[in-house]
């Protein structure tokens, strides 16, 4: 399983904007250039089906960091572990992912509602 990174963030958040940007332009030009093709090129809908498999890999990293961190809580509380330093660390890189992937849904829901307060 790899980390959520800032650069994997961020690529996620230049999707998004692209989308975003992509779906404005097209609401300017019109429903006549949808209906054309002119707006929806298959090259647009091949980011969609990756920016959906990112976010759930990315959710699943998350639910794993804190799957992880609970673990390890668990064994510090039985006396297995010792180490107070890892068990830290491993709960703040769990609350650090949380706050992330809260921030992506703010973001998308935001984006959201831009979108539906569009006029077409």
């Amino acid at each position: 399983m790899t980390a959520i990174t800032a650069s994997s963030l961020m690529a996620l958040r230049n999707q998004i904007l692209q989308q975003n940007s992509a779906l404005q332009k097209a609401a300017a030009t019109g429903p006549a250039a949808v209906t054309s093709g002119v707006a929806a090129t298959p090259t647009q809908a091949t980011p969609v089906s990756d920016f959906g498999s990112a976010l759930k890999g990315a959710l699943q990293q998350v639910n794993g960091m804190q799957a992880k961190a609970e673990d390890i809580s668990n064994s510090y509380e039985r006396g297995d572990t010792t180490d107070i330093a890892a068990v830290m660390l491993a709960r703040e890189k769990a609350s650090v992912g949380f706050q992330a992937t809260l921030q992506v849904r703010n973001k998308l829901l935001s984006a959201y509602k831009d979108i539906m307060s569009m006029s077409v």
